[in-house]
């Protein structure tokens, strides 16, 4: 085979598999929303378009937050879910209701809540992740910790304040404590578009510096890129994701790992250019085909949210005893 040949076959991988995987979403797309739909079809579509669009948002600002933040870390188990937000997310929930009870908490304004959510967990985050530009990468092990001691300090707070609760105002503490998936408010949908699509035009124009910043610190400020900008645009655009997806459908841990370790495994090159298209197919067809499975086949009860946080956790001990990062 000609040198040619040979980059014409490495050129032609990438498309296939984009292809390919934009077939397959577009199929479980149009099964997931056409699919025993007999009845009136506008109303079928009213409550499943939504939902769809929700997974599609969901999927998109997880795997690519988790894409960002494995780049910035260069370490393929960690993911920005793990730094706290899940904590922070149940603490505002169960604040608003210690506070204000839960019949106020149930008629506060949908859209005003989720960008009071957007707000408080983008700029806690933002001052969480900007440790790790005081010393680059050696600093790493510094953010590690105090996520971890933040997320504990939010868990204790919230398990404090539910204590007092009564029972009605702590069961809807844990109604809000759980991926809601199947149940996603589509005036938020609005809100979550825009910001979800935002930080992904942004994530598309830094894609060659994402390529130069995976190299490493040292090689990337060789080659002549302002490292600690680009790593405080990165960490900006994970909190915003990361904050937008939690606020939309509420805490969900290990998703990204289980899409990135997908992507990875798939990927024919590690260029952005590749990784980030193919995150946004992949997260969809992981969440839709989940939820087609559950829902439409197995007849399950289930959340798919519980199927992901099990599935993850086996694969972050899986890579964490058994594989190198």
């Amino acid at each position: 085979m000609t040198p040619s040949e040979i980059r014409l076959e490495a050129a032609s991988r990438p498309v296939c598999l984009f292809v390919t995987l934009t077939l397959a979403t577009l199929i479980a797309s149009a099964v997931y929303l056409f699919q025993g739909a007999n009845g009136n079809l506008a109303f079928i579509l009213a409550f499943r378009l939504p939902t769809l669009l929700g997974l599609l948002l969901t999927a998109a600002a997880i795997g690519v937050s988790t894409l960002l933040f494995q780049t910035l870390s260069g370490n393929r188990i960690l993911t920005p879910s793990l730094m706290g937000f899940d904590s922070l997310y149940i603490l505002i929930q169960t604040s608003v209701v210690f506070f204000l009870g839960s019949s106020h908490y149930v008629a506060l304004p949908a859209s005003a809540k989720f960008l009071a959510e957007l707000s408080i967990m983008t700029v806690l985050a933002l001052a969480l992740f900007s440790t790790l530009l005081k010393r680059g990468q050696a600093d790493f092990s510094r953010l590690l910790l105090t996520g971890i001691i933040v997320g504990v300090l939010f868990r204790s707070l919230s398990g404090f304040m539910a204590r007092v609760l009564s029972p009605n105002d702590y069961a809807v503490i844990q109604s809000a404590s759980f991926a809601r998936f199947g149940n996603i408010d589509e005036s938020l949908l609005g809100y979550a578009g825009i910001a979800v699509a935002v930080s992904l035009w942004l994530t598309w124009r830094l894609r060659r510096k994402l390529d130069v910043m995976a190299l490493g610190r040292d090689l990337a400020i060789g080659l002549g890129v302002d490292h600690d900008k680009g790593a405080f645009q990165i960490l900006a655009l994970t909190a915003i994701l990361v904050a937008t997806a939690t606020a939309l459908v509420g805490p969900v841990v290990f998703l990204g790992l289980l899409i990135s370790s997908l992507v990875y495994s798939l990927a024919p090159d590690h260029r952005h250019a590749t990784l980030i298209p193919l995150t946004i197919l992949t997260g969809t067809l992981v969440l839709l085909g989940g939820q087609l499975v559950l829902e439409r086949l197995l007849n399950m009860q289930i959340t798919i949210s519980i199927v992901i946080e099990l599935l993850g956790g086996l694969l972050f001990l899986y890579l964490l005893l058994m594989k190198r990062p």
